[in-house]
C-alpha cells in the first residue's frame, strides 16, 4: 500500500493507555534468552526462526507501531518510513521513536537492511516488500536474514497480487500473538489483544441498529483506490456499525470503477490522510466530482478524514473504530 503515513492520533483501552494522551508504560515483561528455534504460521506457510532477533528492521508506520506497541524498541536496528508521519506528541509510545534509528524516509532496500546489520526484517507486500526492486523475503533469506510478512498483506492467490487471507483485525490479532511468541512478549501481546477487544465490543454494541453503507476513499480520480474485504477499514467500518459497500471484493487495497461507487450509493465515504494530496483537497474533489453529485455521502456532505495509519494495520485500529463509530451514530 502507500508509503504514507498520518497524524498521530492516540490510542485507548490497553492496559497501560486508556485514553488520548495517556502513556504507555514500557514493557516489563523480560525477554526471552532462548537460543531454541521458534515456528510460527506466517501467511499460511509454517516458518522457523532459529533465534530471538536482536536488530530488527521494519517498514512504514503500522508495522513499526506494532513492535513499540510491544515494547520491543531495544530489539530494533531501523525503520523506514516518509517523513509525512506529522505531530507524534500524544502517541502512547513516542519514546519509540526517539530511540530507534530512522533509516529511510522511503522503504527499505538491501542495502539500508544490510547497512544497520539487520537480523530480521518486518514488512508486507506493497509495505516494503516488493518484486520489481528484488526486496522479497526469498531474497533476503539468500543473504541470511529471516523475516515476517504483514498478515494484512499476505497474498491470497485469487490474482498474482490479490491480499488478504482473514478478517483484517484477525490479522492485527495474529501478528501480536506472533511477534509475542517469538520475542518472548507473550503477556504483554495477550494484554493489548484483550484491551483491543474490549474496546471493539463496547463500540459494536452501541451500533445503529441500521447499517449506514460506507466508502473508505484512498486516492484516485480517474478510478478510486479503496478497500476491499481484507484491508483494515473494512473491519473498521463493520465494527463501527456500518458497511463497507466494497466488502464482496476478495482483496485487501485495490482499485474499482466509480460505477460501482454510485451503483451502491454510499451514506458515508471516509477519505484516507496522506501523502501529497491533502485530506481537503481529496474532499473538494468528490463534492465536485459530477458522476458522484446524486451519491447520498456528496448530497449530504457526510465525509470523515480519518488517518493513513488508523486504516492500516497497526495498533491504532480499535481507536479508529471508535472515532468512526461516534461519527455514524
Amino acid at each position: 500500500m502507500r508509503k504514507l503515513l498520518a497524524a498521530a492520533l492516540c490510542l485507548a483501552a490497553t492496559a497501560t493507555a486508556t485514553g488520548c494522551g495517556a502513556s504507555v508504560e514500557p514493557a516489563k515483561e523480560a525477554k526471552d534468552p532462548r537460543s531454541t528455534a521458534v515456528t510460527l504460521t506466517n501467511c499460511g506457510h509454517e516458518v522457523t526462526y532459529d533465534k530471538v532477533p536482536e536488530r530488527v528492521v521494519t517498514n512504514d508506520v503500522g508495522i513499526t507501531e506494532l513492535m513499540f506497541a510491544l515494547g520491543l524498541e531495544d530489539r530494533m536496528a531501523g525503520f523506514a518510513m516518509p517523513d509525512d508521519k506529522g505531530d507524534l506528541t500524544d502517541v502512547p509510545w513516542k519514546d519509540g521513536y526517539d530511540k530507534v534509528k530512522w533509516l529511510s524516509k522511503d522503504q527499505l532496500t538491501k542495502e539500508n537492511v544490510l547497512d544497520a546489520r539487520a537480523d530480521f526484517v518486518f514488512a508486507g507486500w506493497n509495505y516494503g516488500f516488493r518484486e520489481d526492486a528484488g526486496f522479497t523475503p526469498d531474497a533476503l533469506k539468500k543473504l541470511g536474514i529471516p523475516s515476517y510478512v504483514l498478515t494484512e498483506s499476505c497474498r491470497n492467490g485469487r490474482t498474482e497480487t490479490a491480499r488478504g487471507i482473514m478478517p483484517p483485525l484477525d490479522a492485527l490479532y495474529t501478528d501480536l500473538t506472533n511477534l509475542g511468541k517469538l520475542f518472548g512478549v507473550e503477556k504483554r501481546a495477550a494484554t493489548l489483544i484483550a484491551g483491543f477487544k474490549k474496546e471493539v465490543a463496547e463500540v459494536h454494541a452501541m451500533a445503529p441498529a441500521e447499517s449506514p453503507k460506507v466508502f473508505l476513499y484512498d486516492s484516485g480520480q480517474d478510478q478510486p483506490f479503496t478497500s476491499g474485504r481484507y484491508a483494515a477499514p473494512d473491519q473498521i467500518i463493520s465494527e463501527a456499525g456500518g458497511v463497507n459497500v466494497m466488502h464482496d471484493v476478495q482483496d485487501s487495497w485495490t482499485t474499482v470503477g466509480w460505477e460501482s461507487v454510485v451503483e451502491r450509493d454510499p451514506d458515508t465515504i471516509v477519505i484516507c490522510d496522506y501523502g501529497d494530496v491533502s485530506a481537503e483537497q481529496k474532499r473538494k474533489f468528490l463534492l465536485s466530482y459530477a458522476p458522484l453529485r446524486q451519491v447520498s455521502a456528496v448530497k449530504h456532505r457526510r465525509i470523515l478524514v480519518l488517518d493513513y495509519v488508523d486504516l492500516v494495520e497497526s495498533p491504532r485500529n480499535p481507536s479508529a473504530i471508535a472515532r468512526l463509530g461516534a461519527y455514524l451514530r
